[in-house]
């Protein structure tokens, strides 16, 4: 395995808005679908499991996630696989207050795990996934 390709895509952004207020739009179900995906079900809890569609307008791929880690306010991680493919992910989100802003910031590790001979599994578009996701979506959604 390339050392490089197991690195995990990591990004950060500030935020202005609270800690709390991040915090419930990346776990509250209702506020979930305004900026991230539409999910049937989602409970905050540790091995809480949910799933969601997502993908490309020519592919789309179910997700299926299971909580491994909740710390309130700070941290949540779950798994991430995709249903009828090979390989496991972990998506953390971490919380940090800096005065009345935020700093969020997502790590997806295990990204090298998946089908190397699907181009909708490379590297680029999780990085372009969450960069719309972590750096436009939720601070457009937080921030009015």
């Amino acid at each position: 395995m390339n050392k490089l390709k197991a690195e995990p895509f990591v990004i950060e952004r500030t935020l202005n808005a609270t800690v709390r207020k991040v915090w419930d739009a990346i776990t509250q179900k209702e506020q979930m679908k305004q900026w991230y995906f539409d999910l049937a079900q989602f409970e905050p809890e540790v091995g809480f499991e949910f799933s969601f569609t997502g993908g490309t307008p020519e592919m789309q791929y179910k997700h299926n996630c299971r909580i491994t880690e909740l710390v309130v306010f700070k941290k949540i991680s779950y798994t991430w696989a995709y249903e009828g493919y090979a390989g496991e992910s972990e998506v953390t989100f971490e919380l940090f207050a800096e005065g009345d802003k935020t700093r969020i910031r997502l790590t997806h590790t295990g990204l090298e795990t998946f089908p190397e001979n699907n181009p909708d599994f490379a590297k680029k578009n999780f990085e372009a996934g969450w960069t719309e996701l972590i750096g436009k979506l939720l601070p457009e959604y937080v921030e009015k």
